[in-house]
């Protein structure tokens, strides 16, 4: 019983020097809590007033792009830059693109310079030269697929010259997918511009581009494009198109013919040429149509409205939709600057509200379908810009949009041989184009 105790007691005694260590080592490893919690009371109550603060001033030699962006600055700098003619571009649309602001350049260009606003076209390309205070250097600008037109600041003003390009043509396979428009398509695959406006054109007897298009509807197209030193100069023809929408496709072939006249036929070789385009217009929107009782927003009463009107950006090209002759050409009432043209088979059209017309336009001129003949303005009795189309039949108002265009004539028989050569390398490129559905083939 006795060592039983001895042995209680023993235990006892060794808890109790346990324990003590233990409360001796918290105290011991707390005092660098103790100091931490010190600190971050102390350091805000910390007095800073009497703290002496000098300036140190130190020579830094500048990285090399600073050293650039402060030359840049100081207006001695130029970067050239690249576009193309759009759709609806006049001269002062495009040199406010490009960043060009003076006033001595813009009257160049518009007066001095071979006329540059009345050679626009859409697609062509243009580079210019340009300070930092916006002031034109030099200006480059595809007139025609061999010439350029260089526009140089000089000493004693601005000089134009035109010069020769040395180019090489290359054929550019592309497809794409409908998910939004045409253009959206295209641009999201690098197609330029004037392509698109080609592929409406050469299926827009087929394809209503204004309504029919469809989300999932695909094209492929094979086309020209110009090469000066490695960098694309210009596009050029479109030489074989196939388009899906909804479901069905349509193929063209470009064939020119031993007299030169191009166009394009379906591979069984029927022609996809209308007798009359569907628009006036490249691409806009119709913002009155045909009506025999419309209510007309300026005059406040019921009134016939026996044409299409199309809404689209003053100064917006208008195009003859058929070949004809000019039989009036000028001012009349409520039609402002008006067009009319005489087609065969007893067809006229009218074109109305021009902002101006084509230079050169007048009466018994005769003119190409395509041809351009003025500009969308608001002349006239008009509330906003855009053309005012009428198509008459022996004299009789029909509604452009639903009257029955007739078919250009197929292929000559005594070309069809030579078509079905020409246009074995194009078919079998589509066909390629259609397997794989490769955005891009250079």
């Amino acid at each position: 019983m006795l060592t039983s105790k001895t042995n209680i007691l023993a235990q006892k005694t060794a808890f109790k020097e346990r324990k003590l260590r233990l409360r001796w080592l918290l105290v011991f490893s707390s005092i660098p809590l103790f100091g931490i919690y010190a600190a971050f009371g102390i350091a805000p109550q910390t007095i800073t007033q009497d703290i002496a603060i000098s300036n140190v001033i130190e020579e830094i030699a500048l990285p090399q792009t600073l050293v650039r962006q402060t030359q840049l600055n100081s207006g001695d700098e130029s970067f050239w830059q690249a576009d193309q003619v759009r759709r609806d571009d006049t001269l002062a649309s495009l040199m406010q693109r490009l960043s060009i602001n003076n006033t001595e350049a813009l009257d160049f260009l518009r007066y001095d310079a071979g006329a540059l606003s009345s050679q626009l076209r859409p697609g062509h390309f243009v580079r210019v030269q340009v300070n930092q205070d916006g002031g034109l250097l030099k200006l480059e600008y595809e007139i025609d697929s061999d010439t350029t037109l260089k526009v140089e600041r000089t000493t004693s003003g601005y000089q134009a010259q035109t010069a020769t390009l040395n180019t090489e043509t290359r054929q550019l396979l592309k497809s794409a997918e409908i998910n939004s428009s045409l253009f959206a398509a295209t641009d999201a695959t690098d197609i330029p511009d004037s392509i698109a406006m080609q592929i409406a054109d050469i299926f827009s007897g087929e394809i209503d581009f204004h309504s029919d298009l469809r989300k999932g509807d695909r094209f492929a197209v094979v086309y020209e494009a110009d090469y000066n030193n490695g960098s694309l100069i210009k596009t050029g023809k479109v030489l074989a198109a196939e388009f899906t929408n909804n479901g069905k496709n349509y193929r063209a072939l470009m064939y020119r013919d031993p007299d030169g006249e191009i166009n394009y036929y379906t591979p069984e070789g029927k022609s996809l040429q209308k007798s009359f385009l569907r628009s006036p217009l490249e691409f806009s929107r119709i913002s009155s149509g045909f009506s025999l009782g419309r209510f007309h927003p300026i005059l406040q009463r019921m009134r016939a409205h026996k044409g299409v009107d199309f809404a689209a950006p003053t100064g917006t090209r208008i195009k003859a939709t058929s070949g004809g002759v000019i039989s009036f050409v000028g001012t009349k009432s409520g039609y402002g600057n008006i067009v009319v043209l005489q087609h065969q088979n007893g067809i006229s059209t009218v074109y109305g509200h021009l902002s101006r017309f084509v230079s050169g336009l007048r009466k018994g001129m005769k003119v190409s379908q395509g041809e351009i003949i003025g500009f969308v303005g608001m002349t006239g009795l008009a509330t906003g810009p855009h053309l005012h189309y009428e198509l008459l039949l022996r004299g009789q108002h029909r509604n452009p949009m639903t009257i029955a265009l007739p078919a250009a004539k197929p292929i000559e028989a005594k070309y069809s041989a030579d078509f079905a050569a020409a246009s074995a390398v194009s078919n079998a490129q589509l066909d390629l184009l259609s397997a794989s559905n490769v955005a891009a083939l250079d």
